[in-house]
C-alpha cells in the first residue's frame, strides 16, 4: 500500500499511546512511530479486527475501513520495535484506541404493537401501561437519551387529548379530560400513535419511531353504592356488612374518612372494601351518616377518586308518646257555649316524624267529678283539642275538673292529665277610685323607672282571676310611651313609672288619659264606660344637663406611620340647653394626640407606633363653656394599622456552639423573628454576607419560614468564638434587612454535648512597688488603731479627774451644812 508520509501530522517515538477515533469514518491515518537504531520495522498485535493495521517499515498505524462503537467501543493493541532479525527492540508498548459513537441508530421499540385496559373514572395521570423503547448507541450520551410522545389519537372526538404520555417512562395514563369523559358506552377503544425520539428530541435529525397502542375502555369498578339504609336498634350480631366497594387498582388500601367530626365512626372497611356497622344505631341520636372511602397505595398515595358513602338509619317504634307539659291547665268561663275550643292538649313522639310511628292520638279516659254530666268535654282524636260538648258548665255546681286523657302511638300509650278550671263570666268593669289625679312635677333628669303615681281601680268579678284582674294603659297623651303602668297582681294597684328619659326641651309637659281593662273579654251586653278612665298631668322641670355626644363611642383605624398633625377623627356633642361645648382629652398617657377644644377634630400630636400598643384607648370630654362641671365623657379607640418599620432580628436564647474538634456534617438551628405584625406567618430569608472568609467557611440553609441552619464547611477551626455575619430579610412591604454578627463558639464540649469553658487559674506574686504600696497601707491602718486607742485613754483620765474634783466639792458643802 503506498503512503504518503507527508500527510501524517502526528509523529513521535514508541510510547503508550491512546487515541479517541470517531465511528464510521472509513480509510484514515492514526499515528507514525520513529524509529531509533538498531531497530528498522515494526509489529502490531492485538484486537485490530482486520480494520486497524501498520505499515512496518515506516510505523504509520492506520485504518483501512470503518470502526463501530455497537461492535467494539475499546481497541487493546500492542506495537514492538523489531531490528533485521526480527528481534523485539522496545516494547510492546500499549495503543489503546476508543471508538466515539456518533448517533447512527434509530430507537426500537420493544413490540411492535401494544395493548392496554382503562377503566372508566380513572384517576388522572394514574398510569394503566408502560412503551418501552432502546437504543443500540452510546447510552452515557444524548444519542440513546429517548422522549416519548403521543402523535396521533384515533377516534380524538375532543380538543384535548384524553391521555397522556410520561416522556421519560412511557406511562400512559388519563389526561384530566380523560378521566372525566373516558366511557365505555360512547367509545370503548382507541387506539394511540405513540413516537419515541432519541437525542432527547432535541434535534431536528434526531431518529423517530413508532408504535400503535390499542386502548381498550372498560366500565369503572369504583362507584358510590346506593344508600345505605340500616334499622335502627338492630338486634344482629355486630358488625354487620351493609355494602361493598371495589377499586379499579389491585392491592390498594382500602380506609374511611370522616366529613364529620364525631367522637368515634360506627362504621369500618376491610381490605377487600366490605363496610360494616360495627355497633346498633339510633336514629333519635343521630339518623344520617356521610363520610367517605379513600384507596391509597403501598406509598399512602390516593389511587381512586373518595366515593361519598350516605347511611340513613330507619325509625323502628321505639319511643312512646310524652306530654309536653307535666299537667296541663285550662280556664273556661261558666258561660262557653257547645262546641267552642277550650284548649289544646300536646304531646310528642321522638320517632320519625311524617311516619306512623309518630302518629299519636288521643282519648279522654276519665272525668272527675262526673256532675252534671260524664261527658262534658271532647277530645279531637288527632289534633288534641279539647271542646264542650254543651253549655253545661256552671261554677257553683263544679268549679274544677279533671281529666284523663290516653295518648297513644301505634305500640305504647300514656296518660296526661288535665286539670280545668270554671272562671266566673266577666260582667263587671274595672272602676277608678279617682277621675282625676291632678298633677304631680318631676325633674327631667329624674332616672328611668321611677314610680312618680300610684293609682288603683276595682273590679267586682271573681278575684284572682281574668275577668278581675286589671290591666292599665296611657290611652292618649304618650305618643312616644314615655310611660309604662304596671299592676300589681294581688291588689290591682297600678304603679306610674317613667319608661324613656324626660327631656324638659322636647316635652315640658304630658295631659294624660288612662283606661283600666280586663285580659279576658266582657260577656256580651257589657262595655267600658268613663268609669275605667282617669285624667294625669306631669310637668317636666329643666335641669341644666351636660352636654351629650352624638355616638355611644368612636373607633377608628389608622396606620402607624400617618404623620403628625393628621386629622383622625371628629368627635360631636351639643348641649341640651344650647351652651356651648369644649373638647379635651383625658388618658392620652403617650400624648400621641390633641384635639380642638372648639370644634372636637382629633390629631396626631406625635409619632405613632403600634409595636408600643396596637389598641389605643383614650376618653373625650365634652363640657359647658360656663360650667366645667356638666361634663360628659365617650371612648375613642385607634387601631393601629402595621407597617413594615422593624427589621428581623435573631431569637435565640444562647449563641450556637460546636464541639472541637469537627467531624463535618455539623449544624446548628438559629431563629428569627420580627416585632412587626405577620399575616398568615412569618418568612424571612437567611443568607451570609458575601466575602470570602464567609463563604469559604460557613453554609447558611433554610429550614423553614422562620428557623434556618447555620453549619461549617470544613473541620479545619480552631477553639475560639468565630462571628459570622449573618444577612436576615423580612417578607413585607417594604422588605427590611438586619445583618447581624453571630458569635459562633467552636469548644471544648462535656459528655452531655454541651459547651465547656475551662477558667484559668493565673498564679503571680506582686511587684516590688505593689509590695511597698501594700506594706505603707497596713501600716497606716496600724497607726490610726494606736492614735485613736491612745485618744480614747487621755479622755477617759481626764474625765475621772473632773469626777473626783466633783465629789471633794460635794463632801466640803455637806459639811458646812452638818
Amino acid at each position: 500500500m503506498c503512503q504518503n508520509l507527508g500527510d501524517l501530522h502526528v509523529t513521535g517515538p514508541l510510547k503508550d499511546m491512546e487515541f479517541t477515533i470517531p465511528e464510521g469514518e472509513g480509510l484514515r491515518f492514526i499515528y507514525q512511530f520513529t524509529s531509533e537504531p538498531p531497530a528498522t520495522s515494526f509489529r502490531l498485535t492485538g484486537e485490530t479486527d482486520g480494520i486497524i493495521d501498520m505499515v512496518p517499515k515506516t510505523g504509520v498505524l492506520y485504518l483501512n475501513g470503518s470502526l463501530d462503537w455497537e461492535t467494539r467501543a475499546v481497541h487493546k493493541l500492542q506495537v514492538e520495535s523489531l531490528d533485521e532479525k526480527k528481534n523485539r527492540v522496545k516494547g510492546p508498548y500499549a495503543v489503546t484506541i476508543h471508538v466515539q459513537d456518533i448517533n447512527d441508530n434509530p430507537p426500537e421499540f420493544d413490540q411492535i404493537k401494544y395493548t392496554g385496559v382503562v377503566r372508566q373514572n380513572s384517576r388522572p395521570g394514574k398510569p394503566f401501561m408502560y412503551v418501552h423503547a432502546t437504543d443500540r448507541d452510546d447510552p452515557t450520551t444524548p444519542h440513546a437519551q429517548l422522549m416519548y410522545s403521543i402523535l396521533h389519537h384515533f377516534p380524538n372526538p375532543y380538543k384535548e387529548m384524553l391521555f397522556q404520555i410520561d416522556s421519560i417512562t412511557g406511562a400512559i395514563s388519563p389526561s384530566k379530560m380523560g378521566s372525566y369523559y373516558l366511557d365505555p358506552q360512547k367509545q370503548d377503544t382507541f387506539t394511540l400513535v405513540v413516537t419515541v425520539k432519541d437525542m432527547a428530541g432535541m434535534t431536528t435529525n434526531a431518529f423517530t419511531s413508532s408504535t400503535d397502542v390499542i386502548i381498550t375502555v372498560k366500565e369503572s369498578l369504583w362507584k358510590a353504592p346506593s344508600t345505605i339504609r340500616i334499622q335502627e336498634n338492630s338486634t344482629q350480631v355486630h358488625p354487620v356488612n351493609i355494602s361493598q366497594v371495589h377499586s379499579n387498582e389491585p392491592d390498594v388500601i382500602y380506609e374511611l374518612f370522616e366529613k364529620e367530626k364525631l367522637p368515634s365512626l360506627p362504621f369500618s372497611i376491610d381490605q377487600n372494601g366490605v363496610i360494616y356497622v360495627t355497633k346498633p344505631l339510633d336514629r333519635e341520636e343521630k339518623d344520617t351518616y356521610t363520610f367517605f372511602v379513600v384507596t391509597k397505595d403501598s406509598e399512602g398515595e390516593l389511587v381512586d377518586k373518595p366515593l361519598q358513602i350516605h347511611v340513613i338509619v330507619e325509625d323502628i317504634n321505639d319511643n312512646p308518646p310524652v306530654c309536653q307539659q307535666a299537667l296541663t291547665v285550662i280556664e273556661v268561663q261558666e258561660n262557653e257555649s257547645g262546641g267552642s275550643n277550650i284548649g289544646t292538649v300536646v304531646a310528642t313522639d321522638m320517632d320519625e316524624a311524617g311516619t306512623l310511628n309518630s302518629r299519636v292520638q288521643f282519648k279522654i279516659q276519665n272525668q272527675v267529678p262526673t256532675v252534671p254530666a260524664s261527658s262534658l268535654f271532647f277530645i279531637q282524636q288527632d289534633t288534641g283539642i279539647l271542646q264542650l260538648t254543651s253549655r253545661s258548665l256552671n261554677k257553683h255546681i263544679a268549679s274544677n275538673y279533671s281529666l284523663k286523657v290516653l295518648v297513644t302511638d301505634a305500640v305504647f300509650e300514656t296518660i296526661c292529665d288535665v286539670q280545668i278550671h270554671i272562671i266566673d263570666i266577666n260582667d263587671r268593669i274595672p272602676i277608678f277610685e279617682k277621675s282625676d289625679y291632678h298633677n304631680v312635677t318631676v325633674a327631667e333628669n329624674l332616672p328611668v323607672g321611677t314610680v312618680i303615681l300610684e293609682i288603683q281601680a276595682t273590679d267586682g268579678d271573681e278575684p284572682a282571676t281574668g275577668s278581675s284582674y286589671i290591666i292599665y294603659q296611657v290611652k292618649e297623651g304618650d305618643p312616644n310611651n314615655t310611660f309604662i303602668i304596671e299592676t300589681d297582681p294581688e291588689t290591682n294597684r297600678g304603679f306610674v313609672k317613667i319608661n324613656k328619659a324626660l327631656d324638659f326641651e322636647a316635652a315640658p309637659a304630658y295631659i294624660l288619659v288612662i283606661n283600666a281593662t280586663n285580659p279576658e273579654p266582657l260577656v256580651q251586653g257589657a262595655q267600658y264606660n268613663s268609669s275605667s278612665l282617669t285624667l294625669f298631668k306631669v310637668f317636666v322641670t329643666n335641669v341644666d344637663e351636660p352636654p351629650v355626644f352624638h355616638k355611644t363611642f368612636y373607633k377608628e383605624v389608622v396606620s402607624e406611620d400617618i404623620s403628625v398633625n393628621t386629622l383622625v377623627v371628629t368627635v360631636e356633642a351639643h348641649d341640651p340647653e344650647g351652651a356651648t361645648v369644649r373638647y379635651s382629652l383625658e388618658g392620652d398617657i403617650r400624648k400621641w394626640l390633641r384635639i380642638d377644644s372648639t370644634t372636637g377634630q382629633i390629631y396626631t400630636a406625635s409619632t405613632l407606633d403600634r409595636e408600643q400598643q396596637e389598641i389605643y384607648t383614650v376618653d373625650v370630654v365634652a363640657s359647658e363653656l360656663n360650667n366645667a362641671a356638666q361634663k360628659s365623657k365617650t371612648t375613642l379607640t385607634l387601631h393601629l394599622r402595621d407597617v413594615n418599620d422593624n427589621p428581623p432580628q435573631l431569637a435565640m436564647d444562647y449563641p450556637p456552639f460546636f464541639c472541637h474538634p469537627l467531624n463535618g456534617g455539623e449544624r446548628a438551628l438559629i431563629q428569627a423573628t420580627d416585632a412587626d405584625e405577620q399575616w398568615y406567618f412569618s418568612a424571612f430569608t437567611f443568607s451570609l454576607v458575601d466575602d470570602m472568609n464567609t463563604r469559604n467557611n460557613w453554609d447558611i440553609s433554610k429550614v423553614n419560614a422562620t428557623h434556618a441552619y447555620l453549619s461549617p464547611k470544613h473541620a479545619n477551626f480552631e477553639e475560639k468564638v468565630y462571628n459570622v455575619p449573618v444577612i436576615i430579610n423580612d417578607n413585607g412591604e417594604p422588605p427590611l434587612e438586619r445583618k447581624v454578627n453571630l458569635e459562633v463558639n467552636i469548644c471544648q464540649c462535656s459528655s452531655e454535648k454541651s459547651c465547656f469553658i475551662e477558667v484559668q487559674r493565673e498564679h503571680s506574686w506582686p511587684s516590688a512597688g505593689q509590695a511597698i504600696g501594700i506594706l505603707i497601707g497596713v501600716l497606716l491602718i496600724i497607726g490610726v488603731i494606736i492614735g485613736a486607742v491612745f485618744f480614747h485613754m487621755k479622755y477617759k483620765q481626764k474625765n475621772e479627774k473632773k469626777s473626783n474634783q466633783k465629789d471633794v466639792k460635794d463632801k466640803s458643802e455637806l459639811s458646812t451644812l452638818a
